[in-house]
Formats: structure tokens, sequence, C-alpha cells
């Protein structure tokens, strides 16, 4: 069971996934020990999946972000769209949703061309009977943190 002390150093971890559990220690005047060892149950127990970098899409030459609604004719194939989708280096995201479609890809392309071209290969999959695509004009809050 996570804590109020687990919550704290989850919300340090989130703002700097490089926080050192030294400085957490401080700020929360516990042991480095103390830390260390709720990091590790933290990690253990999967309530952290892991740490990575946030990148600019745009520095890495991916000009185009978009979310792409995937509408099915049936659920027969819907595992199989998943991992295809899973699998698919260009999502970023993806989401089983209720609605209209079953669905929801977030994705990162290098132009518009690229975009089309991965339009083309989803509506290919199994059951996929059209998508809806919305292009990403401006990103004004992109983060995956949580309201701890």
């Amino acid at each position: 069971m996570v804590d109020e002390i687990d919550l704290k150093i989850l919300n340090f971890l989130q703002n700097d996934g490089r926080e050192t559990a030294s400085n957490i220690a401080k700020k929360l005047e516990l042991t480095v020990p103390t830390i260390t060892d709720r990091i590790k149950k933290l990690r253990q127990s999967s309530v952290i999946k892991g740490f990575q970098a946030v990148i600019d899409s745009k520095s890495v030459s991916l000009d185009v972000s978009a979310v792409i609604t995937i509408i099915s004719s049936s659920s027969n194939n819907h595992q199989i769209v998943i991992e295809k989708a899973v699998e698919c280096p260009e999502v970023v995201q993806c989401f089983s949703t209720t609605g209209m479609g079953s669905l929801l890809l977030w994705v990162s392309t290098k132009n518009s061309k690229s975009l089309e071209e991965l339009l083309r290969k989803i509506q290919s999959w199994p059951d996929v009977t059209r998508t809806e695509t919305q292009i990403i004009l401006s990103s004004y809050k992109n983060l995956l943190k949580l309201p701890l």
C-alpha cells in the first residue's frame, strides 16, 4: 500500500526522475536508506513503471503529432489490433476507450506524408473500418505527471 511518504517520494521523482535519494531524504527529513528502500519497493511492486527522458519531438525531426481514433467493425480481432499498435514505433501511447472508437492512439511522425502512410497501414489492420485523426497543432501541457 502506498502511504503519504511514498506519495511525496513519487511526486519528487515525477518532477525529476534523476532526483537523488540523498536530496529526497533531506527534503523529507528521513534517512537515505529509508528512501532507497521505499523506491526499491515502489519499483518492485510496479508502482514505478520506469524512468525515461522527456524529449521534444520537433527537436528530433518528428514534426507531426496526431491523435487517431480507431473504429472497428467487431471486437473479434481487438487484441491483434492492440498488438499491432503497440509494436508500431510511431505510436507513443495506446488507449482502449469507450465511445465511437475502440482504441485511441497518440502518434508522432516525421511529416504529413509519413502520417498518411501510417494511416494506410492502420486502416489495413483486421476489422478496422475507419480512423478519425486530429493533428496536434500546439501542445500546452504534455507531461505524464499524475496529480498526487
